[in-house]
């Protein structure tokens, strides 16, 4: 009899489904195997009205009807928010997502200044109103260093918003492991691809434009450090698979985009390395009951079984002209998830 396993409203909580035929490909991937996925604003334009919030919403739910899923939507942060604007659109969003200006993809419109005085107007709001910041902490610095030259700001927003519930999103050092336990309204993300890789599955032998994301992979020592986090279901980290598709073109090319497409993927290789490291026990901590904890989420039913049967990855998801290249491909992983 096979091995199974069974994860109770499986939740991603920082993921990509871009717009038109690209979300058509991606999206039923994260519908068919979570029950919700926080969803990120940067479209172009990105997301900043009540009404491309809702009409975005609303192709996402197109897309995913067949599924017992939730879209969880985010909106792109600027300064200028009003109390009243977002007190309006409370209700539809789960977060706001701060992006410095350019860091990653389309981001340009991001803020171009982190000065806290700057970003006061909005984040005041956001903490009277109890709507959670999600940041992009990285700077311009050299590009292994940017997550870690942006500590000092967390602390810095931690500091003057101590009712503001923040975010680290995607997380990649052992620094902002460390800074979890720092700061009681600090919690953090952390990717499938940065539990495995490093700087050197990226580079170290043939380039693999795949790998390639931003935040980028770090050290050994970083992936170590988010491992033991994760592992142990750390209260205040949660998985959030930043799954960033891009056409194949635009990966295969000089200038390759950034982004890792996991969602295919994800819930089978958390399973397989959860088991190599005798975590089972911390997988649905870890992928759910964390999330649902630190955003309050009371989400209907779902459950995911998963068994030991060995799932070959696909070379490339295909919808009409757009082809995207998962993570893995043509590898094979030691989980399915059951029809």
């Amino acid at each position: 009899m096979s091995k199974t396993f069974e994860i109770k409203k499986p939740l991603d909580m920082h993921l990509h489904l871009r717009d038109n035929d690209m979300l058509k490909l991606v999206a039923p991937f994260t519908s068919k195997s979570f029950s919700a996925a926080l969803v990120m604003p940067n479209l172009v334009p990105p997301v900043t009205t009540k009404e491309a919030l809702l009409a975005y919403k609303n192709r996402i739910d197109e897309v995913c009807k067949d599924d017992n899923f939730e879209a969880l939507m985010t909106l792109f942060f600027k300064n200028d928010y009003s109390f009243e604007f977002l007190e309006d659109i409370k209700d539809d969003i789960i977060g706001i997502k701060l992006y410095p200006a350019g860091i990653t993809t389309n981001s340009e419109t991001g803020v171009s200044s982190m000065d806290i005085e700057v970003l006061r107007p909005t984040l005041e709001s956001m903490s009277k109103l109890g709507i959670p910041l999600c940041i992009h902490g990285e700077t311009n610095g050299f590009v292994m260093d940017r997550e870690k030259e942006f500590m000092p700001i967390y602390e810095s927003i931690a500091k003057a918003f101590p009712d503001l519930k923040i975010i680290m999103e995607h997380i990649t050092t052992k620094d902002a492991v460390e800074l979890l336990d720092k700061y009681p309204n600090l919690y953090a993300t952390v990717t499938l691809h940065h539990l495995i890789i490093t700087l050197d599955d990226l580079a170290g032998g043939m380039l693999d434009p795949h790998l390639f994301c931003k935040p980028i992979a770090k050290r050994p020592e970083d992936k170590e450090a988010l491992l033991s986090a994760a592992l142990k279901a750390h209260p205040k980290l949660m998985f959030g698979s930043d799954s960033a598709p891009h056409p194949k073109h635009k990966k295969e090319c000089c200038g390759c985009a950034a982004g890792v497409f996991t969602s295919s993927i994800a819930l089978q290789v958390l399973v397989e390395l959860f088991e190599s490291n005798d975590a089972l026990d911390k997988l649905n901590d870890f992928v759910s009951n964390n999330a649902q904890r630190i955003y309050g989420l009371n989400l209907k039913e779902k459950t995911i079984k998963l068994v030991k049967k060995d799932f070959i990855v696909p070379a490339v998801h295909e919808y009409k002209d757009e082809k995207v290249v998962p993570m893995y491909a043509g590898k094979t992983i030691s989980w399915s998830i059951e029809e």
